[in-house]
């Protein structure tokens, strides 16, 4: 099922995701070329490559991207996206959907801004789209993502070997194993909670340091 979803601009209390423009594209020029340590198995361009990205993500056949917008200083710190949505085979509407194509700067991770971006995709696909099913994947090698999302209460259901294309640079044209994550309609009332509980700790967390860097300033 090959569509653009009409989604409208979902906003919380630490970022806003609005729909992917070219008037994000400088802000997330300079957020690629923070510390890239993160990025080893994640498509994240660079700083000379955001336009051809942006346009490619906008062109991508059943991706919806959306720019991840700080709130405390207004910049695009990230993008994020839903994927591949399926329909039911006899009837309208979508079955399933994926959370894909994330990626933050290193000053917006540990912020609560990706726990708050999960928790608003999530509750767009179930509450608003009615899907029964949002997958999450990652390299199977990526171990640092696949503990964020573990912490974030997203339930892993194992490793498809040789199931995606890798992002990995130097290994283009080659595939990956891919470690799987979702969420099914029937978990998300014990799923958000969780998701709402560890959003909480990481924007105290956050505050907390921007205080004592104050306090030290």
């Amino acid at each position: 099922m090959s569509v653009r979803l009409d989604v409208p601009v979902l906003a919380g209390d630490v970022v806003r995701l609005e729909p992917l423009t070219v008037r994000h594209a400088p802000d997330l020029a300079e957020a690629v070329e923070e510390d890239r340590s993160s990025y080893d198995f994640t498509l994240v361009p660079r700083a000379d490559e955001i336009p051809d990205y942006v346009a490619a993500q906008l062109a991508r056949d059943g991706l919806t991207p959306f720019a991840q917008v700080r709130l405390a200083d207004g910049k695009a710190v990230g993008c994020t996206g839903l994927w591949d949505p399926r329909g039911w085979p006899d009837r309208p509407g979508l079955r399933a959907i994926e959370i894909g194509f994330t990626w933050l700067a290193a000053s917006a991770q540990g912020t609560g801004i990706n726990a708050e971006a999960k928790l608003l995709l999530l509750s767009y696909a179930f509450d608003v789209l009615g899907v029964t099913r949002v997958d999450l994947k990652t390299d199977a090698r990526n171990h640092r993502c696949r503990r964020a999302l573990e912490r974030l209460g997203i339930p892993f259901e194992g490793v498809l070997r040789a199931w995606s294309m890798s992002w990995a640079r130097g290994e283009e044209g080659k595939v990956r194993d891919s470690a799987m994550f979702a969420v099914v309609a029937g978990e998300w009332p014990a799923v958000e909670p969780v998701l709402r509980t560890r959003l909480a700790a990481a924007i105290s967390r956050s505050r907390a340091v921007r205080k004592a860097e104050n306090d030290l300033a």
